[in-house]
C-alpha cells in the first residue's frame, strides 16, 4: 500500500489503483497534501483499476466522479471476458498478445481506458477521449509493444 506513496521516481503525475473506496479515501486525502497530479480508480466490484465489468470511481484533484464503462471504455464487459490467466506465465502471455494488438476486443478496451486514464493524469490533453484517442493510436501502431520491448 505504501509503493505508490514512497516512488522513488518522485513522479509529477500518479494514476493509482486501489483495491478499496476506503483506501481510494485514505490515498486521496495523503495526495491532496502535495503538488502531485493524482488520479485513483477503482472499481467497487473489486478491481484495483478500470475494469469495464461496472461503474468506476475516480478520484483526482479535481474532485471525485462515478464513470459509466461506455464512459470509459465505450461498451461493458464481463469478468470472463477479461480474466487474466491462472497463472504468471498465463497473465504474461495475454499481456503480450494484447501489446501486439492480437488481445480481444474486451482486453483491449479495458488496458485502452486504463491507459487513457492515466495521460488523462499529465493534464496535456484536451479531455478524456483524446487521452482515449492517443492510447488507441499507440495500441494500434505497435509503438506500445515496441515501447515495451525498449
Amino acid at each position: 500500500m505504501l509503493g505508490p506513496l514512497v516512488n522513488p521516481a518522485f513522479a509529477k503525475s500518479q494514476l493509482i489503483g486501489v483495491y478499496s473506496l476506503e483506501m481510494a479515501r485514505i490515498y486521496n486525502y495523503l495526495f491532496q497534501q502535495t503538488d502531485k497530479r493524482f488520479v485513483i480508480v477503482h472499481s467497487p466490484d473489486g478491481y484495483d483499476e478500470i475494469s469495464l465489468t461496472g461503474d468506476t470511481k475516480v478520484i483526482s484533484n479535481i474532485g471525485e466522479h462515478n464513470w459509466t464503462p461506455e464512459a470509459l471504455g465505450k461498451r461493458k464487459v464481463t469478468p470472463q471476458d477479461i480474466y487474466g490467466g491462472a497463472t504468471t506465465e498465463e497473465a504474461a502471455k495475454i499481456f503480450v498478445k494484447v501489446l501486439k494488438g492480437e488481445g480481444t476486443w474486451a482486453q483491449h478496451s479495458v488496458v485502452l481506458a486504463n491507459a487513457a486514464m492515466g495521460l488523462n493524469c499529465l493534464g496535456t490533453y484536451k479531455d478524456y477521449d483524446s487521452c482515449f484517442q492517443a492510447a488507441v493510436e499507440s495500441l494500434e501502431s505497435g509503438k506500445a509493444y515496441q515501447s515495451f520491448k525498449n
